[in-house]
Protein backbone atom coordinates (compact mmCIF):
# COMPACT_ATOMS: atom_id res chain seq x y z
CA UNK A 1 0.00 0.00 0.00
CA UNK A 2 1.34 3.25 -1.10
CA UNK A 3 1.32 5.90 1.69
CA UNK A 4 2.47 9.21 -0.17
CA UNK A 5 0.69 12.65 0.30
CA UNK A 6 -1.60 13.38 -2.65
CA UNK A 7 -0.62 17.33 -2.54
CA UNK A 8 2.39 19.05 -1.44
CA UNK A 9 2.97 19.78 1.80
CA UNK A 10 2.73 23.27 2.65
CA UNK A 11 4.50 25.01 5.92
CA UNK A 12 2.46 28.00 7.26
CA UNK A 13 3.96 30.26 10.39
CA UNK A 14 1.58 32.50 12.21
CA UNK A 15 2.46 34.02 16.21
CA UNK A 16 3.34 31.17 18.76
CA UNK A 17 2.63 28.44 15.86
CA UNK A 18 4.18 26.81 13.05
CA UNK A 19 1.41 24.55 10.80
CA UNK A 20 2.14 21.50 8.57
CA UNK A 21 -0.28 20.58 5.83
CA UNK A 22 -0.68 17.18 5.26
CA UNK A 23 -2.81 15.52 3.02
CA UNK A 24 -3.26 11.45 2.29
CA UNK A 25 -4.50 9.27 0.18
CA UNK A 26 -6.09 6.91 1.51
CA UNK A 27 -8.92 3.93 0.69
CA UNK A 28 -12.57 4.66 1.10
CA UNK A 29 -12.75 0.89 2.42
CA UNK A 30 -9.98 -0.86 3.53
CA UNK A 31 -11.24 -4.27 2.43
CA UNK A 32 -11.11 -2.94 -1.15
CA UNK A 33 -7.49 -1.41 -1.32
CA UNK A 34 -7.02 -1.00 -4.85
CA UNK A 35 -11.06 0.64 -5.11
CA UNK A 36 -11.63 4.04 -5.08
CA UNK A 37 -9.40 6.71 -3.16
CA UNK A 38 -10.40 9.87 -0.66
CA UNK A 39 -8.20 12.48 0.76
CA UNK A 40 -7.61 12.87 4.43
CA UNK A 41 -6.45 15.59 5.72
CA UNK A 42 -4.35 16.75 8.73
CA UNK A 43 -2.62 19.34 10.30
CA UNK A 44 0.69 19.57 12.29
CA UNK A 45 1.25 21.85 14.71
CA UNK A 46 4.02 23.00 16.30
CA UNK A 47 5.24 25.87 18.76
CA UNK A 48 7.76 28.27 17.28
CA UNK A 49 10.20 27.37 20.31
CA UNK A 50 10.45 23.38 18.71
CA UNK A 51 9.73 24.36 15.17
CA UNK A 52 12.78 22.73 13.82
CA UNK A 53 12.59 19.37 16.40
CA UNK A 54 11.44 16.59 13.77
CA UNK A 55 12.06 13.98 16.34
CA UNK A 56 9.18 15.16 19.15
CA UNK A 57 6.72 12.59 19.26
CA UNK A 58 3.31 13.41 18.13
CA UNK A 59 0.15 13.00 19.67
CA UNK A 60 -3.39 12.73 17.29
CA UNK A 61 -6.31 14.63 18.29
CA UNK A 62 -9.62 13.23 17.15
CA UNK A 63 -12.27 15.81 17.30
CA UNK A 64 -15.76 14.98 18.79
CA UNK A 65 -18.86 14.67 16.71
CA UNK A 66 -19.66 12.81 14.56
CA UNK A 67 -18.90 15.04 11.48
CA UNK A 68 -16.80 17.32 12.75
CA UNK A 69 -13.32 18.89 11.41
CA UNK A 70 -10.78 19.05 13.77
CA UNK A 71 -10.27 22.44 15.37
CA UNK A 72 -8.20 25.59 13.63
CA UNK A 73 -5.17 26.72 15.69
CA UNK A 74 -5.53 30.61 15.91
CA UNK A 75 -2.82 30.93 19.09
CA UNK A 76 -0.97 29.02 21.22
CA UNK A 77 -3.50 28.62 23.85
CA UNK A 78 -5.64 26.40 25.90
CA UNK A 79 -4.87 22.28 25.98
CA UNK A 80 -2.75 23.26 22.81
CA UNK A 81 -0.41 25.23 24.35
CA UNK A 82 0.25 22.21 27.31
CA UNK A 83 0.38 19.69 24.62
CA UNK A 84 3.03 21.33 22.66
CA UNK A 85 5.11 21.15 25.47
CA UNK A 86 5.58 17.67 24.83
CA UNK A 87 3.95 16.70 21.64
CA UNK A 88 4.11 17.64 17.94
CA UNK A 89 0.03 17.93 17.77
CA UNK A 90 -2.01 16.50 14.12
CA UNK A 91 -5.10 17.90 14.12
CA UNK A 92 -7.18 15.49 12.22
CA UNK A 93 -9.56 16.29 9.89
CA UNK A 94 -11.75 13.13 10.04
CA UNK A 95 -12.92 11.22 7.06
CA UNK A 96 -15.44 13.39 5.51
CA UNK A 97 -14.98 16.72 7.19
CA UNK A 98 -13.12 19.69 6.57
CA UNK A 99 -10.52 19.15 3.77
CA UNK A 100 -11.01 15.21 4.25
CA UNK A 101 -13.06 14.84 0.95
CA UNK A 102 -16.08 16.48 2.24
CA UNK A 103 -19.65 15.06 2.64
CA UNK A 104 -21.98 17.71 2.52
CA UNK A 105 -24.97 18.13 0.10
CA UNK A 106 -23.38 19.80 -2.43
CA UNK A 107 -20.55 16.52 -2.66
CA UNK A 108 -22.90 13.48 -2.75
CA UNK A 109 -24.60 14.15 -5.70
CA UNK A 110 -21.75 12.86 -7.32
CA UNK A 111 -21.31 9.48 -5.35
CA UNK A 112 -24.56 8.19 -7.58
CA UNK A 113 -27.78 7.45 -6.67
CA UNK A 114 -29.25 6.44 -2.94
CA UNK A 115 -27.90 3.37 -2.79
CA UNK A 116 -24.87 4.34 -3.70
CA UNK A 117 -24.72 6.60 -1.34
CA UNK A 118 -25.16 4.20 1.35
CA UNK A 119 -22.81 2.53 0.67
CA UNK A 120 -20.40 5.10 0.60
CA UNK A 121 -21.48 6.39 3.83
CA UNK A 122 -21.07 3.24 5.92
CA UNK A 123 -17.50 3.73 5.33
CA UNK A 124 -17.51 6.90 7.66
CA UNK A 125 -17.72 5.41 11.49
CA UNK A 126 -14.71 4.86 13.83
CA UNK A 127 -13.38 1.84 12.63
CA UNK A 128 -12.57 3.77 9.06
CA UNK A 129 -11.35 6.56 10.90
CA UNK A 130 -8.90 4.52 13.14
CA UNK A 131 -7.90 2.69 9.88
CA UNK A 132 -6.93 6.18 8.36
CA UNK A 133 -5.04 7.15 11.55
CA UNK A 134 -3.04 4.07 11.01
CA UNK A 135 -2.14 4.62 7.52
CA UNK A 136 -1.78 8.16 8.56
CA UNK A 137 1.17 6.47 11.23
CA UNK A 138 3.23 4.25 9.01
CA UNK A 139 3.45 7.73 6.70
CA UNK A 140 4.29 10.04 8.30
CA UNK A 141 5.75 8.38 11.56
CA UNK A 142 7.52 5.90 10.11
CA UNK A 143 5.75 3.35 11.51
CA UNK A 144 6.78 4.37 15.21
CA UNK A 145 3.42 4.13 18.27
CA UNK A 146 2.00 7.99 18.58
CA UNK A 147 -0.15 9.09 21.30
CA UNK A 148 -3.79 10.15 20.89
CA UNK A 149 -6.57 12.93 22.36
CA UNK A 150 -9.58 12.23 21.77
CA UNK A 151 -12.52 14.47 23.00
CA UNK A 152 -16.27 13.25 22.80
CA UNK A 153 -16.87 11.16 20.15
CA UNK A 154 -13.10 11.37 19.26
CA UNK A 155 -12.63 8.98 22.68
CA UNK A 156 -15.19 6.58 21.62
CA UNK A 157 -12.81 6.86 18.02
CA UNK A 158 -9.79 6.13 20.56
CA UNK A 159 -11.95 2.69 22.33
CA UNK A 160 -11.93 1.42 18.85
CA UNK A 161 -7.99 1.94 18.37
CA UNK A 162 -7.75 0.36 21.53
CA UNK A 163 -10.15 -2.39 19.92
CA UNK A 164 -8.51 -3.16 16.73
CA UNK A 165 -4.85 -1.44 16.54
CA UNK A 166 -3.62 -1.05 20.10
CA UNK A 167 0.03 -1.89 18.38
CA UNK A 168 -0.01 1.77 16.86
CA UNK A 169 -0.82 3.36 20.45
CA UNK A 170 2.01 4.75 22.25
CA UNK A 171 -0.81 6.17 24.87
CA UNK A 172 -4.16 7.46 25.04
CA UNK A 173 -5.90 10.45 26.75
CA UNK A 174 -9.68 10.77 26.56
CA UNK A 175 -11.83 13.69 27.57
CA UNK A 176 -15.85 12.96 27.96
CA UNK A 177 -15.11 10.04 25.59
CA UNK A 178 -15.93 6.73 27.22
CA UNK A 179 -18.03 5.05 24.36
CA UNK A 180 -21.15 2.77 26.10
CA UNK A 181 -20.11 -0.53 24.72
CA UNK A 182 -23.67 -1.26 23.46
CA UNK A 183 -24.75 -2.86 20.37
CA UNK A 184 -27.71 -0.17 19.56
CA UNK A 185 -28.30 3.12 21.05
CA UNK A 186 -31.47 1.96 22.41
CA UNK A 187 -30.19 2.67 26.56
CA UNK A 188 -28.27 5.27 25.20
CA UNK A 189 -30.92 7.11 24.53
CA UNK A 190 -33.32 6.09 27.35
CA UNK A 191 -30.29 7.54 29.58
CA UNK A 192 -29.75 10.90 27.59
CA UNK A 193 -33.74 11.70 28.21
CA UNK A 194 -33.01 10.94 32.04
CA UNK A 195 -30.04 13.53 32.22
CA UNK A 196 -31.92 15.71 29.99
CA UNK A 197 -35.43 16.20 32.19
CA UNK A 198 -33.18 17.20 34.58
CA UNK A 199 -30.91 20.00 32.59
CA UNK A 200 -34.46 21.42 31.74
CA UNK A 201 -35.05 21.40 35.24
CA UNK A 202 -31.37 23.21 36.22
CA UNK A 203 -32.57 25.86 33.22
CA UNK A 204 -35.99 26.83 34.75
CA UNK A 205 -34.70 27.01 38.28
CA UNK A 206 -31.50 28.99 37.05
CA UNK A 207 -34.03 31.04 35.18
CA UNK A 208 -37.55 30.64 36.20
CA UNK A 209 -39.28 33.52 33.77
CA UNK A 210 -38.08 31.67 30.93
CA UNK A 211 -41.18 28.75 31.63
CA UNK A 212 -43.29 31.65 30.72
CA UNK A 213 -41.21 32.55 27.25
CA UNK A 214 -40.95 29.33 25.97
CA UNK A 215 -44.56 28.48 26.65
CA UNK A 216 -45.14 31.87 24.28
CA UNK A 217 -43.05 30.81 22.11
CA UNK A 218 -44.22 27.16 21.56
CA UNK A 219 -47.71 28.78 20.91
CA UNK A 220 -46.48 30.96 18.80
CA UNK A 221 -44.94 28.74 16.07
CA UNK A 222 -47.72 26.53 16.25
CA UNK A 223 -50.29 29.54 15.33
CA UNK A 224 -48.12 30.92 12.99
CA UNK A 225 -45.58 30.46 10.08
CA UNK A 226 -42.29 31.38 11.08
CA UNK A 227 -39.57 31.83 8.45
CA UNK A 228 -35.97 31.14 9.88
CA UNK A 229 -33.58 33.75 7.62
CA UNK A 230 -32.38 30.97 5.41
CA UNK A 231 -36.33 30.22 4.25
CA UNK A 232 -36.58 27.34 6.27
CA UNK A 233 -39.82 26.78 8.34
CA UNK A 234 -38.99 27.23 12.39
CA UNK A 235 -41.54 24.27 14.18
CA UNK A 236 -42.08 24.32 17.72
CA UNK A 237 -39.93 20.94 17.59
CA UNK A 238 -36.80 22.66 15.94
CA UNK A 239 -37.01 25.61 18.51
CA UNK A 240 -36.93 22.69 21.19
CA UNK A 241 -33.77 21.15 19.42
CA UNK A 242 -32.04 24.26 21.13
CA UNK A 243 -31.40 22.13 24.55
CA UNK A 244 -28.66 20.30 22.77
CA UNK A 245 -26.47 23.44 24.34
CA UNK A 246 -27.66 22.85 27.62
CA UNK A 247 -24.84 20.52 28.08
CA UNK A 248 -22.02 22.78 27.94
CA UNK A 249 -20.59 25.42 30.30
CA UNK A 250 -18.82 28.14 27.82
CA UNK A 251 -18.07 29.36 24.31
CA UNK A 252 -21.31 30.48 23.61
CA UNK A 253 -23.02 26.87 23.62
CA UNK A 254 -24.56 26.94 27.15
CA UNK A 255 -27.89 26.91 29.25
CA UNK A 256 -27.24 30.55 29.78
CA UNK A 257 -26.74 30.96 26.08
CA UNK A 258 -30.07 29.83 25.25
CA UNK A 259 -31.45 32.35 27.89
CA UNK A 260 -29.65 35.28 26.58
CA UNK A 261 -30.84 34.52 23.35
CA UNK A 262 -34.50 33.86 24.76
CA UNK A 263 -34.11 37.25 26.69
CA UNK A 264 -34.71 39.22 22.49
CA UNK A 265 -37.20 36.78 21.11
CA UNK A 266 -39.82 38.93 20.36
CA UNK A 267 -39.94 42.58 18.78
CA UNK A 268 -41.23 45.05 21.71
CA UNK A 269 -43.93 47.58 20.84
CA UNK A 270 -45.18 46.01 17.68
CA UNK A 271 -49.09 45.78 17.27
CA UNK A 272 -48.87 42.01 16.52
CA UNK A 273 -46.58 39.47 18.05
CA UNK A 274 -43.26 39.29 15.85
CA UNK A 275 -40.07 36.89 16.81
CA UNK A 276 -36.84 39.34 16.35
CA UNK A 277 -34.87 38.96 13.78
CA UNK A 278 -31.95 38.46 15.98
CA UNK A 279 -33.94 35.29 17.81
CA UNK A 280 -34.07 33.71 14.50
CA UNK A 281 -30.79 34.37 13.35
CA UNK A 282 -29.07 33.30 16.68
CA UNK A 283 -31.32 29.73 16.52
CA UNK A 284 -29.70 29.62 12.95
CA UNK A 285 -25.89 29.79 14.21
CA UNK A 286 -26.56 27.67 17.02
CA UNK A 287 -27.58 24.13 14.96
CA UNK A 288 -25.04 22.66 13.04
CA UNK A 289 -27.50 19.86 11.18
CA UNK A 290 -27.02 22.04 7.38
CA UNK A 291 -23.52 21.95 7.40
CA UNK A 292 -22.50 18.98 8.90
CA UNK A 293 -24.42 16.03 7.76
CA UNK A 294 -22.73 13.11 8.86
CA UNK A 295 -23.77 14.43 12.72
CA UNK A 296 -27.31 13.47 11.69
CA UNK A 297 -26.73 10.82 8.95
CA UNK A 298 -24.45 8.42 11.41
CA UNK A 299 -25.23 9.61 14.94
CA UNK A 300 -27.11 6.63 15.70
CA UNK A 301 -25.07 4.03 13.83
CA UNK A 302 -22.38 5.29 15.84
CA UNK A 303 -23.81 2.86 18.77
CA UNK A 304 -24.52 0.22 16.37
CA UNK A 305 -22.78 -3.40 16.15
CA UNK A 306 -24.71 -5.74 14.80
CA UNK A 307 -27.86 -4.16 14.77
CA UNK A 308 -29.74 -1.39 12.94
CA UNK A 309 -30.65 1.94 15.26
CA UNK A 310 -34.62 2.31 14.05
CA UNK A 311 -34.53 6.14 14.58
CA UNK A 312 -33.89 5.20 17.86
CA UNK A 313 -34.59 8.37 19.64
CA UNK A 314 -37.99 8.73 17.81
CA UNK A 315 -38.74 5.30 19.47
CA UNK A 316 -37.26 5.95 22.76
CA UNK A 317 -38.93 9.41 23.51
CA UNK A 318 -42.34 8.11 23.56
CA UNK A 319 -41.01 6.49 26.87
CA UNK A 320 -40.79 10.11 28.27
CA UNK A 321 -43.80 11.91 28.19
CA UNK A 322 -42.04 14.94 30.17
CA UNK A 323 -41.54 15.87 26.01
CA UNK A 324 -45.06 15.32 24.41
CA UNK A 325 -45.90 18.90 23.84
CA UNK A 326 -49.52 18.00 23.89
CA UNK A 327 -49.70 16.76 26.92
CA UNK A 328 -51.54 18.93 29.85
CA UNK A 329 -49.68 17.34 32.66
CA UNK A 330 -46.45 19.30 31.67
CA UNK A 331 -46.37 23.12 32.80
CA UNK A 332 -43.36 23.44 31.48
CA UNK A 333 -41.98 22.66 28.09
CA UNK A 334 -38.93 20.70 28.22
CA UNK A 335 -36.56 21.06 25.49
CA UNK A 336 -34.98 18.19 23.47
CA UNK A 337 -30.91 17.38 23.00
CA UNK A 338 -28.74 15.73 21.14
CA UNK A 339 -30.94 13.58 19.48
CA UNK A 340 -31.43 12.94 15.66
CA UNK A 341 -34.98 12.97 14.46
CA UNK A 342 -36.47 11.14 11.13
CA UNK A 343 -38.65 15.01 10.43
CA UNK A 344 -35.40 16.83 10.51
CA UNK A 345 -34.57 15.35 6.81
CA UNK A 346 -37.80 16.85 6.08
CA UNK A 347 -37.29 20.38 7.87
CA UNK A 348 -33.33 21.03 7.23
CA UNK A 349 -32.94 22.13 3.95
CA UNK A 350 -29.70 20.47 2.90
CA UNK A 351 -30.46 17.37 4.92
CA UNK A 352 -34.27 16.89 2.74
CA UNK A 353 -31.70 15.47 -0.10
CA UNK A 354 -30.81 12.72 2.19
CA UNK A 355 -33.85 11.65 3.67
CA UNK A 356 -33.81 8.18 1.73
CA UNK A 357 -30.25 8.04 2.23
CA UNK A 358 -30.98 8.29 6.11
CA UNK A 359 -34.10 5.75 6.31
CA UNK A 360 -31.90 3.15 4.48
CA UNK A 361 -28.94 3.72 7.10
CA UNK A 362 -31.79 3.31 10.03
CA UNK A 363 -32.74 -0.06 8.89
CA UNK A 364 -28.70 -0.96 8.26
CA UNK A 365 -28.25 -3.98 10.36
CA UNK A 366 -25.39 -5.54 9.07
CA UNK A 367 -22.78 -2.68 10.86
CA UNK A 368 -19.33 -4.09 12.19
CA UNK A 369 -18.31 -4.55 15.07
CA UNK A 370 -16.02 -1.49 17.36
CA UNK A 371 -15.07 -2.67 20.38
CA UNK A 372 -13.09 -5.61 21.45
CA UNK A 373 -14.15 -6.28 24.70
CA UNK A 374 -11.19 -9.21 25.37
CA UNK A 375 -8.89 -6.45 23.84
CA UNK A 376 -9.82 -3.69 25.68
CA UNK A 377 -9.49 -6.29 29.37
CA UNK A 378 -6.19 -7.07 28.09
CA UNK A 379 -4.94 -3.40 26.94
CA UNK A 380 -1.16 -2.56 27.67
CA UNK A 381 -1.50 0.91 26.20
CA UNK A 382 -1.38 3.69 28.82
CA UNK A 383 -5.09 5.33 28.72
CA UNK A 384 -6.21 8.08 31.34
CA UNK A 385 -9.59 10.36 30.98
CA UNK A 386 -11.73 12.27 32.57
CA UNK A 387 -15.30 11.42 33.49
CA UNK A 388 -18.09 14.54 33.34
CA UNK A 389 -20.49 13.68 36.10
CA UNK A 390 -23.02 15.82 34.67
CA UNK A 391 -22.36 15.13 31.32
CA UNK A 392 -25.48 14.91 29.28
CA UNK A 393 -24.31 13.17 25.92
CA UNK A 394 -21.76 10.67 27.38
CA UNK A 395 -23.43 8.62 30.38
CA UNK A 396 -21.47 8.58 33.37
CA UNK A 397 -22.23 4.90 34.65
CA UNK A 398 -21.79 3.92 31.13
CA UNK A 399 -18.65 5.73 30.91
CA UNK A 400 -17.04 4.49 33.90
CA UNK A 401 -18.22 0.45 33.09
CA UNK A 402 -16.12 1.02 29.43
CA UNK A 403 -12.95 2.80 32.08
CA UNK A 404 -12.78 0.02 33.93
CA UNK A 405 -12.88 -2.42 31.20
CA UNK A 406 -9.87 -1.43 29.67
CA UNK A 407 -6.89 -2.48 31.72
CA UNK A 408 -5.19 -0.12 33.77
CA UNK A 409 -6.81 2.77 32.45
CA UNK A 410 -6.76 5.60 34.76
CA UNK A 411 -9.43 8.27 34.93
CA UNK A 412 -10.84 11.29 36.52
CA UNK A 413 -14.37 11.60 37.92
CA UNK A 414 -14.99 15.08 38.57
CA UNK A 415 -18.06 17.47 38.68
CA UNK A 416 -16.00 20.29 37.99
CA UNK A 417 -16.31 20.67 34.09
CA UNK A 418 -19.56 19.68 32.00
CA UNK A 419 -18.94 18.12 28.65
CA UNK A 420 -16.76 20.75 27.43
CA UNK A 421 -14.01 20.79 30.03
CA UNK A 422 -11.08 20.75 27.35
CA UNK A 423 -12.32 23.99 25.97
CA UNK A 424 -12.82 25.56 29.22
CA UNK A 425 -9.99 24.79 30.58
CA UNK A 426 -7.87 22.64 28.44
CA UNK A 427 -4.21 23.36 30.14
CA UNK A 428 -5.76 22.77 33.11
CA UNK A 429 -6.86 19.53 32.33
CA UNK A 430 -4.87 18.63 29.68
CA UNK A 431 -1.65 19.01 32.21
CA UNK A 432 -3.28 16.51 34.69
CA UNK A 433 -3.97 14.01 32.64
CA UNK A 434 -1.10 13.75 31.43
CA UNK A 435 0.93 13.49 34.53
CA UNK A 436 -1.79 10.98 35.11
CA UNK A 437 -0.65 9.15 32.09
CA UNK A 438 3.30 9.73 33.30
CA UNK A 439 2.69 8.62 36.44
CA UNK A 440 3.47 11.92 38.02
CA UNK A 441 0.28 12.20 40.13
CA UNK A 442 -2.85 10.25 41.65
CA UNK A 443 -6.19 10.70 41.23
CA UNK A 444 -6.62 12.46 44.63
Amino acid sequence: MNSETVKKTTVQRIPGLVLISHYFEVPLDYSKPTGKKITVFAREVRSTENATKDDMPFLVYLQGGPGFQSPRPESNGGWLKRALKDYRVLLLDQRGTGLSTPVSHQTMNAIGDVSAQVEYLKNFRADNIVRDCEYIRKALNHGKKWSVLGQSFGGFCITTYLSLHPEGLEGAILTGGFAPLVDDPDEVYRACYTRLIEKNKQFYERYPDDAEIVSRIVKHLQSNDVQLPCGETLTPRRFLELGINFGFKCSGHSMNTIHYLLESAFVPNTPSETLSFAFLRGIENLMDFNTNPIYSLLHEAIYCQGRASQWSAERIIKEFPQFDLNSNKNSQIYFTGEMIYPWMFDEYNCLKLFKEVAEQLATYSDWPALYDIEALKSCTVPCVGTIYHNDLYVDRVMAEETAKTIRGCKYWLTNEFEHDGLREEGEKVLDRLLALLKGECDLV
